[in-house]
């Protein structure tokens, strides 16, 4: 009889706790002035890009709305959804000095990106891998010893062609551009052998820039785990966040928006995904 009533006294304890807290940090700043402030990018099809009406669509940025809705109903506010657009080195920027909420793109997370920023529980899983053009007897990595290879700078891509170029014992001249279209448009008009990506982006962009000449090499050439960026240091956010995510995974909402932006490409999942559907899961 005493250890029923001191468990129920603890249930109910507990789940006031989880509902009298104040929202604190970021969550009491969105719920204030209503507004959650949604980073994006230009460059990454099918994961965050702008469809034909200029609106910020794919499925990263479908994934972080339907996080937004479930916000709403953990803090009791409607809220509305500020677009800030990015690029690779601004997306950094934006969510250190508070100017973006959430980075919702093809991000990878990484150790040394946590020095400076969080991130959320992994929404995706992809790999580095090389877009080439037919006809040029390149057939696997090792084929681009002396070649020239597009790269951009600061991403973990790059690192991972270095790493390669390293490991193999390589030699290839590395030409770093700014964003994806500008290395899009240099491959497109022949200046590079190469170009390195996440392997479901460089498809998308080819397939919108009509590069049906093109193709990926087959190696899987670095381990890309995606997650949504956030502040540092505001656990009440990212928890929130994760339980929005946790709650899309269970429902098999997860396998919808999958469906919708990645069906199209002619080449399927990487063999981590079915596994960050699983475990992104996570229960209550």
């Amino acid at each position: 009889m005493q250890r029923a009533i001191i468990a129920i006294v603890f249930t109910l304890f507990t789940a006031s706790f989880s509902w009298a807290q104040p929202l604190d940090g970021r969550l009491k700043t969105i719920q204030e002035t209503a507004t959650l402030r949604i980073a994006y990018r230009l460059d990454s099809r099918p994961f965050s890009y702008l469809d034909a009406p200029g609106r910020p669509t794919g499925y990263t940025i479908e994934l972080c709305e339907r996080v937004v809705k479930s916000i709403e109903k953990q803090i009791g506010t409607k809220l509305a959804i500020d677009w800030v657009a990015v690029d690779t080195r601004t997306r950094f920027e934006k969510i250190v000095d508070g100017s973006a909420d959430m980075e919702c793109g093809s991000t990878t997370i990484s150790l040394s990106r946590m020095k400076i920023v969080d991130f959320s529980s992994v929404i995706f899983a992809e790999s580095t891998g090389v877009l080439v053009k037919s006809g040029r007897r390149i057939f696997s990595f090792d084929d681009m010893a002396g070649r020239k290879i597009g790269i951009i700078n600061g991403s973990t891509n790059a690192l991972a062609i270095r790493n390669q170029l390293q490991r193999r014992k390589l030699e290839a001249t590395l030409v770093e551009f700014r964003d994806r279209d500008e290395g899009m448009a240099a491959i497109a008009r022949g200046e590079l052998d190469g170009f390195a990506s996440d392997k479901l982006v460089l498809l998308a962009l080819a397939q919108a820039s009509n590069l049906r000449d093109h193709v990926l090499l087959p190696e899987d050439l670095s381990f890309e785990p995606f997650g949504i960026m956030l502040p540092r240091s505001d656990w009440a956010f990212r928890l929130a966040v994760n339980t929005g995510i946790a709650e899309i995974f269970r429902s098999g909402e997860i396998v919808e928006l999958y469906t919708k932006y990645f069906s199209g490409l002619s080449r399927g999942a990487s063999n981590w995904v079915g596994a960050v559907f699983i475990f992104g899961g996570l229960p209550e």
